[in-house]
């Protein structure tokens, strides 16, 4: 066996060179069958991609092995919170590693990922919530999605940001694709991008972003690029075109001269000067339908067994930190402004304003779902003012509220910080409430 990891002192999750994925307790072996890509055992959350086996044995037995010895249990939470929280250990969820240089959904810099908290996320939801459908208001990477897509037979995902839309459409839209055209669509972009140099003419990308956000020939490279996807436009399906504007997403990710983010670059340029596009690896979930609106407009016109929300709770605006992923898709070539060569300010959130917690107010007031389930982290006390919260973990427990009997859970987690701001303690929140008839 390849590789272990460690879910407690009995229990562990093992990926054997077969891609059988196994729990291992110190009586028995179970191995799960597959659900759409993802493993799921039992309902309780344990999942992992790219497995073969379709063998279940001993559940009840296996059930008591893994979730016995998990500890529930109501830290105090600090002094003026007011909530008491639940800890669940629950598995890891391990998402499909990329083949042949491929990127899959999470192989990206975002702030809010929540790439590592899916299993325990989801091993929540099994526990407490009970539906066919699941609604992911502020979809972000997406991940939570994509998890729900294989777990749940209708998924609604929505962020308002067009990179994210194009994202989306990429991973799980409908409609045809040739893995063997795109590829070699990529392979001849490639071509082009290996015989850029200083000669080479300059494009809306290398003339505002080379020698900042990108080296000189990458950025040169990268507006070649993305020349040529828009003038082929009719030449592709509308698949197509989404999977290779996400796959110049994705690369440039990558390369970018960023601590992940588009709010500033580093002075000091990178030293490779060269641009290499990789494929993304698409979903074939058929059961995801894509939105991008404002989530308060949404959630009075759609409505899902459960919706998930996780909103931006301070001051940072999304769009502006994605800027130049927002213009690649778009492809409108705006005039920029600043050091950090952002746009006129657009798609701005108002959960970045102080009417946030107004506005969380509306939106929880108008969901129509059978579970809400909301993520929350502790960034109100760090130094830095554009990273605290607008909103309170006690004012959201106490909006919740309003709706149904709410129990909070609680985890330990370092996120992804794209700047200097240290949180102590840094934790992560799950609020899951059952609506009242």
């Amino acid at each position: 066996m390849s590789a272990a990891t460690r879910l407690n002192a009995s229990c562990y999750i093992v990926r054997a060179p077969s891609s059988v994925c196994c729990a291992i307790s110190s009586a028995r072996v179970v191995e799960w069958g597959i659900l759409r890509g993802v493993f799921e055992w039992e309902g309780l959350g344990i999942m992992a991609w790219g497995c073969n086996s379709a063998k279940t044995a001993h559940a009840g037995e296996i059930q008591g092995a893994l979730f016995g010895r998990a500890e529930i249990e109501r830290p105090a939470l600090g002094a003026g919170l007011g909530v008491g929280a639940q800890q669940l250990q629950a598995p890891p969820f391990v998402f499909k590693k990329s083949a042949g240089g491929r990127f899959c959904l999470h192989n990206r810099r975002y702030i809010g990922n929540k790439h590592k908290l899916t299993g325990w996320i989801f091993s929540i939801l099994a526990k407490e919530c009970a539906g066919n459908s699941l609604l992911d208001i502020f979809a972000g990477t997406g991940v939570v999605a994509a998890a729900a897509a294989a777990r749940f037979d209708k998924v609604i995902v929505n962020d308002f940001l067009f990179s994210n839309e194009a994202i989306y459409k990429a991973f799980f839209g409908g409609g045809a694709w040739s893995a063997e055209k795109t590829a070699a669509i990529i392979r001849g972009y490639n071509d082009i991008a290996a015989t850029i140099g200083a000669q080479s003419r300059d494009n809306y990308v290398s003339t505002h972003f080379g020698g900042k956000y990108f080296s000189p020939n990458a950025a040169k490279a990268i507006g070649a690029i993305r020349e040529n996807i828009e003038r082929d436009k009719n030449n592709l399906t509308e698949r197509e075109y989404h999977i290779l504007l996400a796959s110049l997403l994705y690369s440039v990710d990558k390369i970018a001269n960023t601590v992940g983010h588009y709010d500033a670059y580093f002075k000091k340029q990178p030293a490779r000067d060269r641009f290499v596009m990789r494929p993304i690896e698409p979903l074939e979930a058929g059961n995801v339908s894509i939105f991008r609106q404002d989530a308060n407009a949404l959630a009075k016109r759609v409505q899902a067994d459960i919706v998930y929300i996780d909103p931006p709770y301070n001051s940072r605006q999304y769009s502006r930190f994605y800027h130049v992923l927002e213009t690649l898709v778009k492809w409108d070539k705006p005039r920029l402004h600043g050091v950090a060569l952002k746009p006129r300010p657009e798609n701005m959130s108002d959960y970045c304003r102080v009417s946030a917690r107004a506005k969380f107010a509306e939106l929880v007031g108008d969901i129509q779902a059978r579970h809400i389930v909301v993520s929350y982290n502790n960034t109100y006390t760090p130094k830095s003012n554009s990273s605290k919260n607008r909103i309170t973990l006690a004012e959201i427990n106490g909006i919740l509220g309003r709706r149904g009997k709410t129990k909070v859970y609680e985890k330990n987690y370092r996120h992804f910080n794209a700047g200097n701001t240290e949180f102590g303690d840094h934790k992560e929140y799950l609020f899951v409430t059952k609506v009242a008839p």
